[in-house]
């Protein structure tokens, strides 16, 4: 009958072979982004009592916990490949429930959804009607290809205008498509609400001193000039600037303005003309003729062209039309007891009784890490430090083997007394 040191050397070697499957476990994930390291808890086993003293049984894995120390980041400069500096893990949700991953490898399907390499959707703050971020968790989505477009409804102009122009001494007209008897023009594109683009010109007109009357027109489908400004007993009504002795604007009446761009858009569309809203506003000094700024709040549809994520986690949207808009926020989540996360495929984790309830939160929050964009976590692997725990496992496992030699040459002598 075999020895309890048998016994106890058999279960060294359990143990050690666990520890070695573990160590080459680490060894082959190495070059795994996101993947954390585990070592082996070992326990000592109590089997007998021998006159009040206790003899040790053996011993037995007590349990294998990854260390989640931070990784190297390593730049990849690809956007969706995003890294956690700090505290946290990415939320992920898929058929089995809810993940949790350092492996910030991410793309998009064929729906626009951003998931991980084994089809999990990447979990985020919404975004609400008003383009705010809510408190609201779901699917991060980038299928948002179009913006609609925004008619325009102002237009910021601020003009120097010559001091010394000369006074007009008939009316602003349009002759066969001439526009005549006007000092100085400019012009500026706006939008209909379909997104059309139409260049409307603004004539400046001097009447008197320290006075200008501004007349407005547009091109239409046919090739037309076609003057915009409101008619009254068959005379056009101008946008009439008034300046100081200082040649500042003091006054501006007759500033909205209805154009008929044709038929499926709206019309008249009224645009209100601003010359004092941006900047120094606008001024009639003795110096040329000259455009300060104009600016106006339409745009054409525009559709994605490209995203970009911030620290905290929101993703923006770029789109052709220069409009930006706010997709989503990355939520990270954190735990009581990370370590007792359960580890399944795919370098993932999942909650369990032992590792407390999950805290999603905002990167960047509550103690929880920044996602930093375009970088990924190398694995906190250390190649030196498990060759060392290999080679004490390798000692400790010859020494085990040695003892259950040395038991069975002990059992061999004592089957050869009884011959």
């Amino acid at each position: 009958m075999a020895s309890s040191a048998m016994y106890t050397a058999v279960s060294g070697l359990n143990a050690l072979e666990t520890q070695l499957s573990v160590i080459s476990n680490n060894l082959t994930n190495q070059n795994t982004y996101g993947f954390k390291e585990s070592r082996t808890l070992f326990g000592d086993v109590l089997t007998q009592s021998l006159e009040g003293q206790q003899a040790g049984g053996g011993v037995a894995v007590m349990g294998v916990t990854p260390s989640f120390a931070q990784g190297t980041l390593d730049t990849t400069g690809n956007t969706l490949d995003m890294a956690i500096d700090g505290n946290g893990f990415f939320t992920l949700s898929g058929t089995g429930g809810q993940y949790y991953t350092r492996n910030g490898q991410f793309t998009t399907d064929k729906d626009g959804n951003i998931v991980d390499q084994k089809g999990n959707y990447l979990q985020g703050y919404q975004v609400d009607a008003n383009g705010n971020i809510s408190d609201t968790l779901g699917n991060l989505n980038l299928t948002t290809s179009q913006v609609p477009a925004k008619l325009t409804a102002n237009v910021s102009m601020d003009v120097n205008l010559n001091a010394g122009g000369a006074i007009q001494g008939s009316a602003f007209s349009i002759t066969n498509n001439v526009p005549s008897n006007y000092n100085y023009s400019t012009s500026v594109n706006v939008y209909d609400s379909q997104g059309g683009s139409h260049p409307v010109t603004a004539y400046f007109c001097k009447t008197a001193a320290n006075s200008w009357d501004v007349y407005y027109a547009h091109t239409d489908s046919s090739g037309n000039l076609v003057e915009d400004n409101p008619v009254v007993n068959g005379v056009a009504v101008p946008t009439v600037l008034t300046f100081d002795d200082t040649g500042a604007l003091s006054n501006a009446t007759g500033t909205s303005i209805g154009f008929d761009f044709g038929a499926g858009v709206t019309s008249p569309q009224t645009i209100a003309f601003n010359y004092g809203a941006t900047g120094s506003a606008s001024t009639q000094y003795n110096a040329d003729f000259a455009v300060l700024s104009a600016t106006e709040d339409g745009y054409s549809t525009g559709t994605l062209s490209k995203y970009t994520i911030d620290k905290t986690g929101v993703i923006n949207a770029t789109f052709t039309n220069g409009q930006n808009k706010v997709a989503g926020q990355i939520a990270l989540t954190k735990f009581p007891a990370p370590d007792s996360l359960d580890t399944v495929d795919g370098n993932l984790f999942q909650q369990t009784d032992a590792s407390g309830l999950a805290v999603i939160g905002k990167p960047g929050t509550a103690g929880l890490g920044n996602v930093l964009s375009g970088s990924l976590e190398e694995s906190n692997v250390s190649q030196s430090d498990q060759f060392v725990k290999m080679i004490a496992a390798q000692s400790a496992y010859e020494a085990d083997s040695k003892m259950v030699t040395t038991e069975e040459q002990l059992l061999q002598t004592l089957v050869n007394m009884k011959q």
